[in-house]
């Protein structure tokens, strides 16, 4: 066979088939070239999930004519300057979006720059190119994508329903939506408006918290934590969700480089490693976090798509997130989610209490049914006996009382213990339902972890050192590490040609599975890029020691012994969940409980 040279349509095609997978891909282009357009308002409209439309309007700059038959030229672009791929601060830099879009259906561009008094349109068709034409039209550019893939009906078969084609790309606008607060973005599907954010005014930071409750909800406003810290050029910013706010996948995790949505991998072991010391590993947290780095620290250009970065130091940002992160955990206090009493709340309203049904049913009257009654009613009517006292408001020893000076504290003083297993506590609004047990584990699990930082991790050396057999790029990430590893408490050098010897572990750890554990390393160090699979076994034991050292469930505590606790969570940190996420008290003010009795 003969070597020849692809037709234009064909490279177009296959282009498309790399930057272009599904709707979603092609929405997620044409905003972005809106946004490096200057827009304050983009308007997206998705007929059937993308495949029959997508529109696109905005309010930027605009193209004049020339510029417009240009722009869908492939490898054509004005964001791109001196050819420097090291210095990108658009959203778009390859000029491949339109020409791929085009090779795939039928598309038509309307564009009238801000200064001029003309508009141009130009329609391509399978990648022909029609005569530009003369258009009315606004300032700004309008982009409609008709037949998406009928120029590649394969790609049509992989297409999802037509639902889950325009949720996908309703979660990138939401994402870009995020990432830009002074731009208003809207997503119809032809009847309902899925997405609909206005611009915010003020502060970058105050934006956008106001953005984020738009999209995410207000819980997440009432619930997350300012993130805002500089160190050497790079700036990290945002919101993250308190640990008992959480979720049981990753889709909440918001990540952005530069302004550009990223999932990346090393972002996402940071945040899991900011949050493994109080959630279950079955437990995400809900955040949204804007790193803006220098250019020439981080590389864009590594995915057609544009979806994932390199940077230049990935342990300096990853430091950057997970210290920024556990600073605001720990100045976050014993705080818990106030989604927690909501939920509690919305328990109650679900009790077996009877319903009044409309109809009132009678017991049919029998030949006895009168016989005694006189009687039982005398019974009643009696005097109560002797020595019986009515119940009172409440009841209270001498040293509870002497506790009220303490309802001016966060958790109050100490009212009760019920079942032996929960400490009731008043406040000067409201009352909090504590958790003996899980509270007390995590202050006891803190001292623990106080103790390893303030000093070193003692070490067990073995009897007989240990060998373990894995590949040699394993064995060189191990041996790379060593030295961090030796802090930790593990120590192991290279034994030859694909091995490893483990001559001193954690004394934490006691009788261990050595080599699972120095495997499970290996991979955590080639996925991660760090030690957590250690870290985390070290804490799990710490976790299960304070499980077994804390006041446990059935045990009968006096007040003074509950008003110390309280105190305590009071001064720990993250006392506001368990070592397993779950939040150690319950909090409901006045107000809630006056709406379950119906006073509001």
């Amino acid at each position: 066979m003969k070597i020849r040279v692809l037709s234009e349509n064909t490279i177009n095609q296959i282009a498309a088939g790399e930057v272009i997978e599904r709707p979603a891909s092609a929405v997620k282009e044409l905003v972005e070239n809106a946004i490096d357009a200057g827009a304050h308002n983009i308007q997206v409209v998705m007929i059937d999930g993308g495949r029959k439309l997508i529109s696109v309007s905005d309010d930027g700059h605009g193209m004049s004519g020339p510029e417009l038959e240009l722009a869908v030229e492939r490898h054509a672009t004005s964001k791109l300057q001196e050819d420097n791929l090291t210095d990108i601060k658009t959203m778009g830099f390859r000029g491949e979006a339109l020409p791929s879009i085009a090779s795939v259906s039928r598309f038509s561009m309307t564009s009238r720059a801000s200064s001029s008094d003309e508009a141009w349109k130009i329609e391509i068709e399978g990648g022909q190119k029609q005569t530009l034409q003369p258009a009315a039209w606004g300032q700004g550019s309008k982009v409609e994508v008709r037949d998406l893939f009928y120029a590649t009906p394969a790609r049509l078969k992989f297409l999802k329903a037509e639902r889950t084609e325009f949720n996908y790309a309703l979660d990138v606008m939401k994402r870009l939506a995020m990432a830009y607060p002074e731009i208003g973005f809207s997503l119809m599907d032809g009847e309902r408006r899925a997405l609909s954010v206005s611009a915010v005014q003020g502060e970058l930071l105050d934006g956008r918290l106001k953005r984020l409750t738009a999209i995410l909800g207000s819980d997440f406003g009432d619930n997350s934590l300012a993130i805002d810290e500089e160190r050497e050029n790079i700036k990290l910013s945002g919101y993250a969700g308190l640990p008992t706010y959480n979720r049981g996948n990753a889709q909440h995790q918001f990540l952005f480089v530069n302004g550009r949505p990223v999932k990346d991998k090393l972002l996402n072991g940071a945040v899991r490693g900011a949050y493994m010391d109080f959630l279950a590993r079955s437990r995400h947290p809900v955040l949204a976090l804007f790193l803006e780095i220098p250019t020439d620290m981080v590389d864009v250009n590594v995915h057609p798509a544009k979806a994932e970065v390199r940077f230049r130091d990935s342990g300096h940002v990853r430091g950057l997130i997970v210290g920024s992160l556990k600073r605001a955990l720990t100045e976050a206090g014993h705080r818990a989610a106030t989604t927690v009493a909501g939920a509690e709340l919305g328990s109650f309203h679900q009790g077996s209490v009877p319903q009044y049904s409309g109809r009132i049913s009678y017991p049919t009257p029998t030949a006895n049914y009168g016989a005694g009654l006189k009687d039982r009613v005398l019974d009643f009517q009696k005097p109560l006996a002797e020595g019986f006292a009515p119940p009172v408001g409440r009841v209270e020893s001498e040293e509870s009382a002497t506790s009220d000076d303490m309802i001016q504290y966060p958790l109050g003083a100490a009212r009760g213990q019920l079942h032996e297993t929960y400490i009731v506590s008043q406040t000067m609004d409201g009352i909090v339902i504590i958790d003996q047990h899980a509270a007390h584990e995590r202050l006891v699990y803190e001292r623990m972890k106080g103790l390893l930082l303030e000093n070193e991790v003692p070490r067990q050396v073995l009897l007989i050192p240990e060998v373990v057999e894995m590949e040699q790029d394993a064995v060189d990430r191990l041996v790379k590490r060593a030295e961090e590893l030796v802090d930790m408490g593990l120590s192991l050098e290279g034994f030859g040609e694909g091995a490893i010897v483990v001559r001193e572990v954690p004394a934490l750890l006691g009788d261990t599975d050595i080599k699972g554990l120095v495997r499970d390393l290996a991979d955590e160090l080639m996925e991660l890029d760090q030690t957590l699979a250690l870290k985390e076994r070290l804490e799990e034991i710490c976790s299960s020691m304070a499980c077994h050292g804390s006041v446990r469930a059935g045990r009968r505590l006096n007040v003074k012994e509950m008003n110390a606790l309280l105190r305590e969570m009071e001064q720990t940190p993250h006392s506001g969940q368990c070592n397993h996420g779950r939040p150690t008290y319950v909090e409901l003010k006045l107000s809630d409980i006056e709406k379950l009795f119906g006073r509001r």
